[in-house]
């Protein structure tokens, strides 16, 4: 399976320009929330709900926002989110087919929504200039985005500063006014909760909920620095911070201008004028006004700058017809090919001259949109999969609050375009799941249908391979003596739980087996009795290595599928061609191997600390996808790391002292790039025998495991680490780094 990689420093520092939290999320992002609707509808809003009724809207609305973009940061945090933004990360959990029929109306909302911001941009010039022809300024503003957007996304971010000073400005404005006496009511003549009149020129009343959906749209717009996802220095970072600074930001704006204007103007003044806010701020003719024109300005460019890359990322895979056209990218990184096509839908739109009649539908899009990150997350976190290990977690809560919010929004704002786009949506979903679209990235889709069987019945027959995403450890434990498992039981539970399981292999020389099959289903209910699915099949074999082959062949067609084989370690050294045999046969069945040295005095000590070495990978220190035999080492030891509460240590011996620069280098983009960062480094230079016995020390030591395993090599391990030892072998399924 190949996957996206995330580009070297080198390659960021020739290739296309590159942005920051600030400029490639947070100012898009904010811009876009800070709109027409703070500008025209904010006193409207306080006017029919009251003061109150006004706050709890701009709360509601923020915290389904807030939710989603939680949600959509911890996800971001978790893969290396290629361009698309929320294409990408639906994709990469629920696969091609559920992100294209997403990210293709996402594509052509935000393409439409050019013009919706070209007009509102239109009414607030005509405000000024009211014999200007509405067409020709809608084609001359229309003009200078597609330029400036064509031109590159850096001088678009750059336009965006001065924008971003210009609504800063209009706020100074309202600030000067509210010091400056235009607060003429107190607490006490403030009107609480509205009477909802309705709107002019009719005032024929609303509701509570009517309001809500007008402003809600308002709280959108998080997806303009999500858009520029392949465009960002460091995704994780960035979109997290940018996007959460940025809601938190137009939160304290709302709030305040919400306060403001509630004291500044009666309910009546504010139901009836939508420019209230012109009106009541200091120089508002000016300041206001030309806030009201530089966001809609800048919302027009953000989503011209945005759209095009959902569409370039669509192209790229495949997903679209004529995809590798529309995936062309300039040599300075823009998409040129999709943004012409972008420019081409939002100029139609533009000539149609009233987009009324569809901006529900776009809404409806976004939403969509928004649920769909918030399900992404929801399901991998219920999932537990081992893949799912965000550096920044939230609450399930947290998720299911955006999925319900997002879904009652829509439905609050207009129930038939809510059923129409998600038929339009189901309807793309169909088409594309016809075309068996090939993703170049792994999902979780696999895990989650594996989990509901096994919640409903934990016998599947039939399902594909795991993918390296949807990893879990399922052991396939080689019993003789049950008294031996028995002393390993704890720590089989603990590499298996929670969403593992175990499959017991009892080998006898017997016909009667009897005895060691009661043991073993009393062993496998109580396995299922601490949380770990276990079940057993008895093989009469003379030899441990016909039987457990055996077992490995007839576990080919099993639910779970095995993928790993837990051998212990044998008493007599006489048995070193069984587990060489073991070993091979079983990297030929694609398991991996797992022996466990247990040390005679310390067991597993305290099960506080991990230790993984590293061999020194001298003279390759390059870091890919294939990090040799090191993923099921590393997946292990964040299963233990998790169920013990452990210190997490990596350790490295190098032979060359020159070496360990780049030896750091190399551990700390593994970690990095693995997601495990509260993970010590121990690296050092010289003769790895000398440093074994004076290495830190730890309750379990991983080592690599050959095809022809050393068992004296293995002891001596455990004797010079005074500590139990497992030594592991990658099947060639998992990954570390998915």
């Amino acid at each position: 399976m190949s996957v996206e990689s995330s580009p070297t420093p080198d390659e960021v520092a020739s290739g296309p320009k590159k942005f920051g939290a600030f400029a490639g999320v947070y100012v898009p992002t904010l811009l876009t929330i800070l709109g027409v609707i703070m500008y025209l509808r904010l006193g409207w809003v306080v006017g029919n709900a009251g003061i109150l009724g006004g706050l709890v809207i701009i709360l509601i609305a923020f915290s389904i926002t807030a939710a989603t973009g939680l949600a959509m940061s911890s996800f971001t945090t978790n893969i290396r989110i290629g361009a698309g933004g929320a294409y990408s990360i639906i994709s990469q959990s629920l696969g091609l087919e559920v992100g294209g029929s997403v990210g293709l109306p996402l594509f052509l909302a935000q393409a439409l929504a050019i013009t919706l911001y070209i007009f509102g941009f239109r009414e607030g010039w005509q405000f000024l200039f009211p014999n200007h022809p509405a067409l020709l300024v809608d084609i001359i503003v229309f003009g200078i985005i597609v330029g400036i957007a064509y031109k590159s996304a850096e001088t678009a971010f750059r336009i965006q500063y001065v924008i971003l000073g210009i609504v800063a400005l209009s706020l100074v404005s309202v600030g000067i006014a509210a010091a400056t006496g235009s607060m003429q009511y107190e607490l006490g003549d403030i009107q609480l909760w509205g009477t909802f009149p309705g709107e002019p020129p009719y005032f024929d009343g609303t509701s509570f909920w009517v309001v809500f959906a007008v402003f809600f749209p308002a709280a959108t717009g998080i997806m303009a620095g999500l858009n520029m996802s392949g465009d960002l220095k460091d995704p994780r970072k960035a979109i997290p911070i940018g996007t959460m600074a940025a809601i938190a930001t137009a939160v304290v704006v709302y709030v305040f201008l919400a306060i403001w204007i509630a004291a500044s103007a009666t309910p009546a003044e504010l139901a009836s004028n939508y420019t209230i806010m012109v009106d009541k701020a200091w120089l508002g003719d000016y300041f206001v006004l030309a806030g009201l024109l530089g966001a809609t300005f800048s919302s027009g460019l953000a989503s011209m700058v945005g759209a095009p890359r959902i569409l370039q990322a669509l192209g790229t895979h495949n997903v679209l017809p004529r995809s590798q056209w529309l995936s062309t990218r300039r040599a300075d990184g823009e998409p040129q090919n999709a943004l012409i096509i972008t420019a081409a839908i939002a100029f139609l739109a533009l000539l149609l001259r009233d987009l009324n009649a569809i901006a529900p539908l776009i809404t409806m899009f976004f939403l969509i949109t928004y649920m769909m990150i918030n399900v992404v997350v929801f399901f991998e976190q219920t999932l537990d999969l081992v893949s799912f290990r965000p550096l920044f977690r939230v609450p399930r809560i947290v998720s299911f609050i955006g999925m319900i919010g997002c879904l009652f929004a829509m439905f609050i704002i207009n129930p038939v375009f809510s059923l129409v786009a998600l038929a339009l949506v189901m309807g793309a979903y169909i088409l594309m799941a016809r075309r068996s679209l090939d993703a170049p990235f792994g999902d979780v889709r696999s895990g989650m249908f594996i989990s509901i069987a096994e919640w409903a019945a934990k016998r599947v027959w039939d399902l594909p391979a795991m993918q390296e995403r949807a990893w879990k450890p399922n052991l396939m434990v080689a019993v003789r003596d049950p008294d031996e498992l028995r002393g390993a039981f704890l720590f089989i539970q603990d590499l298996a739980y929670p969403k593992g399981s175990v499959k017991l292999v009892g080998i006898h020389p017997d016909k009667d087996g009897t005895d060691l099959a009661e043991q073993l289903d009393s062993l496998s209910n109580d396995f299922r009795a601490r949380g770990v699915f276990a079940n057993w099949i008895a093989i009469e074999s003379d030899s441990l290595s016909r039987g457990l082959i055996a077992g490995m062949q007839t576990a080919r067609g099993a639910f779970p599928r095995p993928n790993t084989v837990f051998l212990r370690m044998p008493e007599e050294i006489t048995e070193k061609l069984d587990y060489k045999k073991i070993v091979q046969i079983a990297e030929q069945e694609e398991l991996g191997s797992l022996l466990f040295a247990p040390h005679r005095t310390t067991g597993l000590g305290r099960r506080q600390t991990v230790n993984v070495w590293i061999h020194d990978r001298a003279p390759n220190w390059g870091l890919s996808m294939d990090i040799g035999n090191l993923d099921l080492s590393l997946l292990l030891a964040y299963k233990l790391q998790r169920n013990w509460n452990a210190t997490l240590r990596i350790i490295m011996v190098v032979e060359d002292e020159d070496d360990l620069s780049k030896a750091q280098q190399f551990l700390t983009d593994l970690l990095t790039i693995a997601r495990l960062p509260d993970t010590q480094i121990v690296l050092e230079s010289g003769s790895f025998d000398d440093f074994v016995a004076n290495a830190p020390r730890a309750d379990l030591n991983i080592f690599g495991l050959n095809s022809a395993p050393d068992l004296g090599f293995v002891r001596h391990m455990v004797d010079e680490t005074g500590a139990s030892c497992i030594f592991v072998r990658d099947s060639g399924n998992e990954s570390a780094l998915a």
